[in-house]
């Protein structure tokens, strides 16, 4: 495992965004990436489906790609598919929405940036422009883990026109669960450093971030679903950490489980050439029972789907991509 070289190869792409220049954050809006090219991609003119791989929360595209001693990367398990189980060549573009709260959840916001547009437009222009790709929507899918999975589902359902195939690795589902047991958490982590603008700071400086992370994650995850303006607007009060129902009801309504009841929603996953989920069967985050409740959507609603649960929880799983994988690129043809 330690050995291992790819048959095919690493491209680094950059490109200088106008949507993300200027965002809020103050982040950069030069991005650099990198893409998958499958073996004899050097050496012919053929063109390719691609995939796009969305990295989870705290995650980039450069995550995706980075060596691991003991696990193959997302590269070295494309790569191994190709080369030795038969699947169908692809080009796999693991792009950078990454923003200094964590991540963007692959949204529109006025707190972060135009992610969406910029992913949805800029990135997959510039990709097709710069690769011989197969620059149209049956050749075009898109896959990821945790919040990468829930942008999987919003972008496969707000863009019908873009992908054919879609893949969800233990996403963000049923914000019941998902997210509600971890506004305790951030409420003590807020009234211990004195709100938002001071944690943030502690944050920046902190040499020890992992256990600042789950109150980061609902900072973050404000700037998503409910902007007010430039800032997040926290769904709770400070500091009894009462529910502040109006603001609950705009995150809730970024719900996959409450989005796909919409018909324009459920028609544009209906219209995919597959439609993949999974989730571990013991999720710390309870996301095994976001994706029975959504799969019970699917079902009413005459939506093809597969879905699979395995023996496992929401960490150290990226194992389970080599199965959407090779799934996706035999869907894309």
């Amino acid at each position: 495992m330690y050995n291992r070289q790819l048959s095919g190869s690493i491209k680094h792409l950059t490109l200088g965004s106008a949507l993300l220049k200027g965002n809020p954050l103050g982040d950069p809006h030069t991005r650099t990436f990198p893409v998958y090219l499958p073996p004899g991609y050097a050496d012919s003119d053929q063109c390719y489906p691609v995939i796009y791989a969305l990295a989870g929360f705290t995650g980039t595209g450069l995550n995706m790609a980075g060596f691991s001693v003991w696990e193959e990367n997302l590269p070295e398990q494309v790569d191994d598919l190709i080369v030795n189980s038969g699947c169908p060549p692809v080009i796999v573009v693991m792009p950078d929405c990454f923003t200094s709260l964590g991540g963007s959840q692959y949204v529109n916001s006025t707190a972060t940036g135009p992610y969406e547009d910029y992913l949805t437009g800029e990135v997959i222009t510039f990709v097709d422009g710069e690769l011989r790709t197969l620059a149209d929507r049956e050749h075009r899918g898109i896959i990821g883990k945790s919040s990468g999975g829930y942008g999987v589902l919003t972008l496969a359902m707000k863009h019908p026109g873009l992908f054919a195939a879609a893949a969800c690795h233990s996403g963000d589902l049923y914000f019941e669960y998902t997210y509600l047991r971890e506004f305790p958490k951030a409420v003590d982590a807020l009234n211990q450093y004195g709100g938002v603008e001071s944690f943030l700071k502690e944050f920046a400086g902190a040499t020890k971030k992992g256990s600042l992370i789950p109150a980061l994650n609902i900072i973050a995850m404000a700037a998503a679903y409910s902007p007010d303006g430039n800032q997040p607007l926290l769904p709770f009060t400070v500091p009894d950490g009462e529910l502040i129902t109006e603001v609950w009801k705009r995150w809730l309504a970024h719900d996959p489980v409450r989005m796909v009841e919409q018909k324009p929603f459920a028609e544009a996953l209906r219209s995919l050439n597959l439609l993949y989920l999974d989730v571990g069967d013991r999720d710390e985050f309870a996301l095994h029972l976001g994706a029975r409740i959504f799969i019970e959507r699917l079902k009413a609603l005459d939506i093809p789907y597969h879905y699979e649960e395995f023996s496992d929880g929401h960490f150290g799983i990226n194992y389970r991509y080599k199965v959407s994988l090779e799934m996706a690129a035999k869907a894309l043809g």
